[in-house]
């Protein structure tokens, strides 16, 4: 599999709402960061469906590399 852009190296703060879906994007290529805009088509990569537990700041990962996604686990901290 093709390794995902990184979009940043940072998380990236959104207010999400219990109940609510989100689509995140898995390639890092999407203009909407860090939901889905559908700039992967034509690839391997697809959205990863998210579904909000609770209303509050989730923290989404910008890098691609984390073990918890969507949510950043602090991978970025060891990307070249």
């Amino acid at each position: 599999m093709t390794a995902p852009v990184i979009a940043s190296k940072t998380p990236l703060p959104v207010d999400v709402e219990a109940g609510k879906t989100y689509w995140w994007c898995t390639c890092g290529k999407s203009a909407k960061q860090p939901f889905c805009d559908g700039s992967h088509k034509g690839s391997e990569f697809a959205p990863l469906k998210y579904d909000a537990d609770k209303t509050g700041k989730g923290w989404f990962c910008g890098c691609k590399h984390t073990a918890k996604a969507p949510l950043c686990d602090g991978s970025h901290k060891n990307l070249a």
